[in-house]
């Protein structure tokens, strides 16, 4: 779940107790958008996967993992799988969602998929209506569209990835931008408009056709506002814009006006959460994404260290209460620690559904993770129809 607000970019592209069965969220409208909670969960739980690629091993790994988290997470009921989009960085292999989803998409046969989310002035809106008309396609009903606004990336990527004049649009370009995407993806430009005979294929041209909800995805208030005044659910960044969580989703309910994809606010937010068999496993496992966002955030970015290095760097005073700050941030321990922060994070922000990225070098203890927290919850284990 990529930053909407901040230019520069960055890798990280609910009330109520525990009850012991199924409840789905029931404020209206929202199909293909909202979800269940399962077991003990306090809202349905889905996840945000960076595809991180740690040292020693490749993007082929990486992605490997990410199938296989998709696959774990279909079987125990986690809602939906996202996938960031995210340029020009070693410990991430997530620059192309759409080719990812199509993938993804092969391997299961029920979870919802989406992006999470593609950075719209980095495309043009045509080629995301074809794209996400393709994966739409490729599986009815299943996929989601979330659309963010900064780059994804570096200053210097972003100029190379949407060519000259384009790197200092304005914001309200971004509207319009999504007023476009979404003429394409609904066939109706009026008469008259330079793009009314243009189609985005596959789409409604063709015939009846199903099409992704669009999602707007932020770690400011822009994009909480426009989703708001769209009626289009919103996703906030919370793993690595915390400070920011609870004043955007007031926004985004304040200016909530109903339309006919949501008839209520519906916001989920990102969460870094990793669970381990030990607090110090856990621990050793964020604490290689902690220093991999540091020396991303000081211009060094690379593959996501091993734990013993993450152990034996010589952190200075500033690294260290940069990296004491991120860790703060991530909800991490035994899976029933993890299970108590989430819990709470719920309450506090009132989110209707919470979204985890596991961030460490390890995939096996990434995908672990889903699992230890579904556990937790006493989530349903079934058996995927792709197998």
């Amino acid at each position: 779940m990529s930053d909407t607000g901040d230019a520069s970019g960055g890798a990280n592209g609910l009330p109520g107790g525990r009850t012991g069965s199924a409840r789905e969220n029931r404020s209206g409208g929202g199909g293909g958008i909202r979800g269940a909670a399962l077991g003990r969960a306090p809202v349905p739980l889905s996840v945000l996967d960076l595809v991180t690629v740690g040292a020693g091993s490749t993007a082929s790994d990486s992605l490997r993992t990410s199938v296989a988290i998709a696959r774990l997470a279909e079987s125990r009921g986690y809602h939906r799988h996202w996938v960031a989009e995210h340029h020009s960085m070693p410990g991430v292999a997530s620059s192309s969602p759409a080719v990812i989803l199509a993938h993804l998409a092969a391997h299961t046969s029920r979870i919802r998929l989406g992006s999470g989310g593609v950075m719209l002035p980095n495309h043009a809106p045509l080629a995301v209506a074809e794209q996400f008309g393709t994966l739409e396609a490729l599986a009815p009903g299943r996929i989601d569209l979330g659309l963010g606004r900064a780059p994804g990336t570096d200053g210097r990527t972003a100029a190379a990835l949407r060519g000259p004049g384009r790197l200092e649009e304005g914001a309200d370009e971004f509207p319009r931008r999504l007023a476009e995407l979404t003429r394409f993806l609904d066939d109706d430009f009026p008469d008259g408009h330079p793009y009314a005979r243009v189609h985005a294929v596959p789409g409604p041209v063709q015939g009846p056709a199903g099409r992704p909800p669009l999602w707007l995805l932020g770690s400011s208030g822009f994009s909480a506002r426009l989703a708001g005044e769209l009626g289009l659910p919103f996703a906030y960044a919370h793993h690595f814009s915390a400070a920011g969580t609870i004043p955007a989703l007031d926004l985004y309910r304040e200016s909530f006006r109903p339309s006919a994809v949501l008839d209520a606010p519906y916001a989920v937010i990102g969460v870094s959460a990793l669970a381990a068999d030990t607090d110090e496993e856990a621990r050793a496992q964020v604490l290689t994404g902690a220093l991999s966002m540091l020396r991303l955030r000081t211009g060094r970015p690379g593959l996501v260290p091993t734990p013993e290095e993450a152990a034996a760097y010589p952190y200075t005073p500033l690294e260290r209460e940069f990296v004491d700050g991120w860790l703060a941030n991530i909800v991490h321990g035994t899976p029933d620690a993890v299970a108590d922060g989430l819990d709470g994070l719920a309450k506090r922000t009132g989110a209707d559904e919470l979204m985890l990225t596991a961030n460490a070098h390890s995939g096996a203890a990434r995908l672990r993770s889903y699992g230890l927290v579904a556990d937790a919850y006493g989530m349903p284990t079934t058996v995927s129809a792709a197998d």
